[in-house]
C-alpha cells in the first residue's frame, strides 16, 4: 500500500491484556497501540494486499500477532472491522437526541446528522480508504446501507415523538429523516471523493441546508394555506416518486441519485 496509515480512535479503546481490559486513549505505557488499532490497521493493510474476500480473519490475527479471542473481543465479524466507530456514533446520536426535546425538530435532526461527520472528519485518511474500499465490494456496501438503516431509524424515531399529535406525524418523521440522511450522504461523499480535503463539514452543511430550506417552504405554506412559492433555477425543488410499499432504503437511493450522488 502506498505509505503508511494508522486509525486514530475517537474514544476511549480497550486493550487486551491477556486477561481485565483497561480503557485506554493512546498508547500504553509498553509504547504499544491499542490492540483495537492494531486489528484495524492489519486488516486494512490486508485488505489492500489480498482484496478484501480473499482476507480471512485467520490472516488478520496472524498479521497482528494475536489470537482469534482477541479479533472477535472486539469485532463480531470481519466487516465489522471497517466500520469501527458507527456502534459509538449511533449511541452519542441517541444520547443527543434523548436531551434535545426543545427548537425546531428538523433543526435538531440536522445536528444529530453532523456527528456523524465529525466521526468521518476525526480520520480524513482512514474514511477515505474506507470509501474506496465499499465502493470496490458489495458486500460491504450492503453492510454500509444496514448501518445508515439504523441511523434513519434513529432519526425518525426521534421525529414521531416530536410529531406526535399531528394525524401526518409519523408519514412526516419517516420522510423527513431519509432526507436528512441522504442529503447528509451526499455532501459526505462528495468531501470523500475529494480524497477528505477541503471542509468536509461545509459541504454536508449545504447538503442539509437544501433539505431544511425545501421542508421550511413547505411547512409554512402549509400552516398559511397558501401554494408554496415557486423556486427558482438555483433553489428548485426536486419530487420523488416511490412506490407506497417501496423499503425506505430504496427511497433513500433514489433521492441520493436524484442529488447527484454516484
Amino acid at each position: 500500500m502506498a505509505g503508511r496509515w494508522c486509525y486514530v480512535p475517537s474514544m476511549a479503546d480497550v486493550r487486551d491484556d491477556g486477561g481485565a481490559t483497561a480503557a485506554v486513549s493512546g498508547p500504553g505505557p509498553s509504547g504499544k497501540a491499542p490492540m483495537r488499532e492494531v486489528l484495524i490497521e492489519a486488516a486494512f493493510q490486508l485488505f489492500v494486499e489480498h482484496g478484501f474476500e480473499r482476507t480471512t480473519v485467520d490472516d488478520i490475527v496472524a498479521r497482528a500477532g494475536v489470537g482469534r479471542r482477541s479479533f472477535f473481543r472486539y469485532f463480531p465479524s470481519k466487516e465489522d472491522v471497517v466500520f469501527p466507530d458507527h456502534e459509538r456514533c449511533l449511541t452519542e446520536m441517541s444520547a443527543f437526541l434523548a436531551t434535545s426535546t426543545d427548537g425546531e425538530p428538523l433543526d435538531v435532526i440536522c445536528d444529530a446528522a453532523r456527528l456523524v461527520m465529525r466521526m468521518y472528519a476525526a480520520n480524513p485518511e482512514f474514511s477515505v480508504r474506507r470509501y474506496q474500499l465499499t465502493r470496490e465490494v458489495p458486500s460491504l456496501r450492503g453492510y454500509e446501507l444496514s448501518v445508515v438503516h439504523r441511523y434513519e431509524r434513529t432519526l425518525a424515531h426521534y421525529l414521531r415523538q416530536r410529531y406526535a399529535g399531528d394525524p401526518n406525524g409519523a408519514l412526516r418523521a419517516e420522510v423527513q429523516a431519509a432526507a436528512i440522511v441522504a442529503a447528509h450522504n451526499n455532501g459526505l461523499r462528495t468531501w470523500l471523493r475529494g480524497g477528505g480535503h477541503g471542509d468536509g463539514a461545509r459541504s454536508v452543511d449545504q447538503s442539509l441546508a437544501y433539505v431544511r430550506q425545501t421542508w421550511g417552504s413547505a411547512r409554512e405554506s402549509a400552516e398559511s394555506g397558501a401554494a408554496p412559492a415557486r423556486e427558482s433555477e438555483e433553489d428548485d425543488v426536486v419530487v420523488i416518486v416511490a412506490p407506497r410499499k417501496a423499503p425506505l432504503w430504496r427511497v433513500v437511493q433514489k433521492i441520493e441519485k436524484t442529488l447527484g450522488d454516484d
